[in-house]
């Protein structure tokens, strides 16, 4: 499915506040960190090349801080924020008697227990019956207490958001709605970072940009930012699985909607409801919409780890969209594609 963004206003989010573009205040932060550094932008002549197009760049989140996915940069820049705000560096036990929940699909619940782990509080990360067991088992060896709940991510939302009212626990959500806006918008400001950084690591602006979305919280963040340095330029595209076509279908349903679908190998983007604050920002900021197969998000894992680009299918969907759509979004060989690999093999 492919969607040329019309731009037109949704409704029902005129209360959502815009994205930040201020990268100076997760820097500040992240680089008093010292599992921070910068992460590479990878040059694929050969793959772009088969794919008739110019250059393709690859953002590589993979090392990122450590954790594996670009999800670094956001719950635990929250937690670090919090833990700022609270006078963490006059009294470092200042944060024992918090406790951070959340839902996970994949990597935010890695965040959010390597922030708390440092700053001392406590994280309680609430599963599907979908997430394997070796994920629950790496969250339970960062110090996390994990709760298996639901059949799909939904429900396991639902369940940790009860758990954060009746025990007064934060709830540290990667997406948002129309009650829930400020932590989450602090979450995808840290997720500007690694969109800065590729904008000073590119030689020159790209014509193209490949976003994958789950909730939106990544594709939203690096389009905003890529917008306020290159302007109407890049023509940029949303990548979502036809199974989770949350965005898609709210930009054509003209305010946000939920879909259904079966569940997805794209299980970080396995997302059925847009993020509102990310759903406004792609409608301002995104240029195409498009959903990619199970199948077609599978073809493109022998192909990047030929590469030494080893990733998952969430991971690589934004770059799987180029040969199925490079066509339709205008692509040829004088064009300069820029993609996101956001996380390692699954």
């Amino acid at each position: 499915m492919h969607l040329k963004n019309t731009f037109t206003t949704l409704d029902g989010l005129d209360s959502i506040p815009l994205i930040s573009v201020d990268v100076a205040a997760p820097l500040a932060l992240l680089e008093a960190c010292p599992a921070h550094a910068e992460t590479p932008l990878t040059s694929v002549p050969d793959l772009a090349a088969q794919w008739g197009v110019g250059h393709l760049d690859i953002k590589d989140e993979r090392g990122r801080m450590n954790i594996g996915s670009f999800k670094a940069l956001g719950a635990a820049y929250v937690i670090a924020h919090e833990a700022s705000q609270a006078g963490f560096a006059d009294d470092p036990t200042v944060m024992q008697g918090r406790t951070f929940v959340s839902s996970t699909a994949g990597n935010h619940g890695v965040s959010i227990a390597a922030g708390a782990k440092v700053f001392g509080a406590k994280a309680v990360i609430y599963i599907s019956k979908n997430v394997p067991t070796s994920f629950a088992d790496r969250l339970r060896g960062m110090g996390a207490e994990v709760v298996v709940h639901g059949d799909n991510y939904e429900a396991s939302m639902d369940a940790a958001m009860q758990a954060a009212k009746d025990n007064d626990w934060t709830l540290l959500s990667d997406t948002s709605w129309d009650a829930y806006t400020a932590l989450p918008h602090r979450l995808m400001e840290g997720y500007l970072v690694l969109a800065a950084e590729a904008v000073a690591q590119m030689p020159e602006p790209p014509t193209h940009i490949m976003l994958q979305a789950g909730v939106g919280g990544l594709a939203s963040a690096a389009a905003a930012y890529f917008r306020h340095a290159w302007g109407d330029g890049p023509r940029i595209t949303v990548v979502e699985p036809e199974f989770a076509p949350a965005l898609i279908n709210s930009v054509k349903a003209g305010k946000p909607v939920v879909s259904s679908g079966p569940v997805s190998d794209m299980g970080r983007l396995d997302c059925k409801d847009p993020s509102h604050i990310a759903l406004k920002a792609l409608n301002r900021d995104a240029s195409d919409f498009v959903t990619i197969t199970e199948d077609e998000g599978f073809a493109v894992l022998p192909i990047l780890a030929a590469y030494d680009l080893a990733t998952s299918t969430s991971g690589g969907a934004g770059v799987a969209a180029i040969p199925v759509y490079g066509q339709a979004l205008g692509m040829d060989t004088t064009s300069r594609v820029l993609c996101i690999l956001s996380e390692g093999p699954a």
